[in-house]
């Protein structure tokens, strides 16, 4: 699945280009990203998705496989694993950036990535993943705004901005929650169904003891 998105984000190249690179400073900007590791170019951590009353811990590693300092473009490539082993996802990110406007000092990025994902995210389907990963990275796009915004509008940033934001560590990434209502309707039958079953498993092991 091929995914594209754009933003901006008020800071020069070279700074969001040094922030992009660091990973120390792009997890606490992503929903649900914890960071365990640094070696180099190489670093591992963790990602907490819940999918209605099910909490998913996606183990990982990611690498820049390819940086070029000269036009400011990257890639990178991750793999996760669910720690119970409801599913997997791949994917390999493309990151351009390119100055805005002359004289505003705002900087344009693109990114494309290429996702594969098996297991209960999955069962969103590709439209609605490309809806949740939209939503997703316009959050991390204003968290990384706020991380690089001048002194004086980071403040102001903050303190308007900081109710919205859920881009917390220990706090899980909420798909449902995230796309909204009509994720909602088409998944709930799937989160009933999944409620239902281990309200039943539960109430046969009653039965037998």
């Amino acid at each position: 699945m091929k995914l594209e998105h754009r933003f901006t984000v008020p800071a020069p190249v070279p700074e969001v280009w040094a922030a992009l690179l660091d990973p120390g400073k792009v997890a606490p900007c992503l929903p649900g990203a914890t960071l365990t590791g640094v070696d180099g170019r190489r670093f591992t951590g963790t990602v907490k998705v819940r999918l209605g009353p099910v909490t998913l811990l996606y183990r990982g590693a990611g690498e820049f496989t390819s940086v070029d300092e000269r036009v400011h473009a990257a890639v990178l490539k991750a793999t996760g694993k669910d720690t119970r082993g409801n599913g997997t996802a791949s994917a390999t990110v493309s990151v351009a950036l390119t100055p805005g406007e002359a004289g505003t000092g705002v900087t344009e990025v693109t990114v494309v990535t290429d996702l594969a994902v098996t297991g209960r995210p999955a069962q969103l389907g590709r439209n609605l993943i490309g809806e949740v990963s939209g939503k997703v990275v316009a959050e991390f796009a204003e968290h990384l705004a706020t991380r690089l915004a001048p002194a004086e509008a980071e403040e102001v940033t903050t303190q308007e901005s900081r109710p919205h934001l859920r881009a917390v560590p220990d706090e899980p990434l909420d798909l449902i929650d995230t796309a909204g209502v009509p994720v909602l309707k088409r998944v709930l039958p799937v989160v009933v169904g999944a409620v239902a079953l281990v309200l039943l498993v539960r109430g046969l092991r009653g039965r037998h003891r």
